[in-house]
């Protein structure tokens, strides 16, 4: 009997390939979809953060909220895998003396809707979505903030963020898509 030459056969190599390919093809979408998840979240947060100050403002210097922009008015228009620059900011964004913090382009579109108690008047399908409603006691004016990311950039299944002055917790809808 001869001594075989230590090391591995093509074939002990082509099934190690086989395996590490497999595994990647089943890692690399949730990497991903994380990666996403995690660009758009920490855009978004500051974001509200920011209008969420500023409606605040608003509210304290003028007794009551600024003018609903609405969900069909997103800023910018479309959101897009690529950063968009924010500046120069429209009417409504200046009125509420937004400041833009860190990177000055984003990838979601923002808006918010507001109203008067006990109007429900501007509640948008993506608020009810939310479960958002009149806020109880009824007696109290209210805002909603919305944002709008297509971070897998297939322009059909969008993520949306949602937070209101009753619930300042960031909830998410789709989240990374």
């Amino acid at each position: 009997m001869r001594d075989r030459a230590s090391g591995f056969t093509l074939i002990e190599l082509m099934i190690t390939l086989a395996v590490i390919a497999i595994l990647a093809v089943i890692a690399l979408p949730s990497f991903f979809s994380e990666s996403r998840k995690t660009k758009a979240f920490s855009e978004v947060q500051p974001m509200f953060n920011d209008l969420r100050i500023r409606l605040e403002q608003y509210l304290q210097e003028n007794g009551r909220y600024p003018a609903t922009i609405g969900e069909d008015t997103l800023y910018p228009a479309a959101p897009s895998t690529t950063r968009q620059p924010l500046n120069p900011l429209p009417p409504a964004w200046q009125a509420i003396k937004v400041r833009i913090s860190g990177n000055d382009s984003v990838y979601c579109g923002y808006t918010w809707a507001t109203g008067l108690a006990n109007d429900g008047a501007n509640i948008g399908l993506q608020a009810s979505v939310f479960g958002f409603g009149t806020p109880s006691p009824p007696s109290t004016d209210w805002y909603y903030l919305l944002a709008k990311c297509d971070m897998d950039g297939d322009g059909a299944t969008f993520s949306w963020y949602f937070a209101s002055s009753t619930n300042p917790t960031i909830l998410k809808l789709n989240e990374g898509k």
